[in-house]
């Protein structure tokens, strides 16, 4: 009974100083809910196409005019422009108004035909990772069909029939089938990884200021005689407020993309629900022991920025982990956000039975049990708080 009221007590006070300071509620719900309007406004159409380019015509036959207008068809590419040579090309790509250029060289067609060995080249502004390698893609595939084109029409004035220059050009057909994404919708999984990555960050933001701003604000004996003592009353009732927001927000952002948007959702809704539950209980357990090996307001701050936006290179979002070195790796296994796009990989994308992602779940659960065992710490400095600016 005891424990009861006191945690009913400190839910009361966190509730009053939640609606008293500005930054809870930009931190809490303005900030997640704008960026992730951003977000998923930004890759709306899944995959950004006509990526500004232009072509380099410095032979102007029928050939290479042939070309141009190929490259104007593509989906992925939005010729601008003609450019007379390389350096005005560069210009552009220098200026940003175009992310590369095709360039086609002197008696292409002549050399080609003739059989005298000629060279296409296309430059792409990787600087701009995306769009750079769309317009490399694009160039890729047309500088292949145009080499196979030309192969064919060789082997044609020579006598070879259709059906041969055909299959000595492709002589095996590949039929391609991505699974669960057949789309290649590129928001099926930087949104799904941006947005609980986001609200990751913020979690570990508001629950450090929360905690750390009762040690540098001396009041963190009122609150944890509010608690009645116990320190793991006076946590639990801080968080309680900001364990219901912040699922709250989570449980949009899901409803958003799976409902809204129609992301793959292949598993009942619960999956991924108990999932951003425990998500959002493990982000704020992570933040806590950072609270407890650091209770100075300014270092939990710094050290809990520093792991959320860390989060989004070592997470293994675009990276795989496999592939990092052995010590940087390391750190992609004690984020909450990548057990969470586990699951997300698991059950929403490839709709697996739950047995097989049930470590990823314990996963998510160990970050609070490790905040409960270095409770003493956090106790000890809310009893005789010191600032340290």
């Amino acid at each position: 009974m005891k424990v009861a009221s006191g945690l009913w007590d400190v839910i009361k006070r966190e509730v009053r100083l939640l609606t008293s300071r500005p930054i809870y509620l930009v931190g809490m719900t303005v900030v997640p809910i704008c960026m992730a309007l951003f977000f998923v406004s930004l890759l709306g159409e899944g995959l950004p196409k006509r990526v500004p380019a232009a072509i380099v015509d410095l032979d102007h036959s029928q050939t290479s005019r042939q070309m141009a207008r190929s490259l104007e068809a593509m989906e992925l590419i939005d010729i601008k422009g003609e450019f007379d040579s390389y350096n005005k090309a560069m210009d552009a790509v220098q200026r940003g108004d175009i992310y590369g250029f095709f360039m086609i060289p002197d008696d292409f067609e002549r050399d080609a035909i003739g059989g005298r060995g000629t060279k296409l080249t296309f430059y792409s502004n990787l600087t701009f990772y995306v769009p750079g390698t769309l317009v490399f893609k694009g160039f890729k595939t047309m500088a292949v069909t145009t080499s196979g084109r030309i192969v064919q029409t060789t082997l044609s004035s020579k006598g070879a029939p259709d059906a041969l220059t055909g299959a000595l050009l492709q002589p095996m057909t590949i039929n391609n089938h991505p699974l669960n994404n057949p789309w290649m919708n590129y928001s099926y999984y930087l949104s799904t990884s941006f947005l609980p990555g986001l609200l990751e960050l913020m979690i570990f933001l508001m629950t450090a200021y929360a905690i750390c701003h009762e040690i540098k604000t001396g009041r963190s004996n009122e609150w944890l005689a509010t608690g009645r003592g116990d320190i793991w009353t006076a946590i639990v009732g801080k968080l309680a407020p900001q364990t219901l927001v912040f699922t709250v927000i989570g449980l949009g952002m899901n409803a958003l993309m799976f409902h809204y948007l129609h992301f793959p959702h292949n598993c009942p809704t619960w999956h991924m629900t108990l999932g951003m539950v425990l998500f959002v209980i493990a982000c704020q357990g992570f933040a806590v022991f950072i609270c407890e090996i650091m209770p100075n307001l300014r270092l939990a701050l710094s050290l809990c920025s520093l792991s959320g936006i860390l989060a989004f290179s070592i997470a293994a979002f675009s990276f795989p982990v496999q592939a990092m070195y052995g010590g940087i790796a390391i750190f992609s296994y004690i984020l909450p956000v990548r057990w969470y796009f586990l699951i997300y990989i698991d059950q929403a994308l490839n709709g697996m039975a739950l047995y097989f992602s049930r470590y990823y779940y314990a996963a998510l659960l160990v970050f609070p049990i490790m905040a409960m065992l270095f409770a003493p710490l956090l106790r000890r400095a809310a009893r005789k708080p010191v600032y340290v600016p």
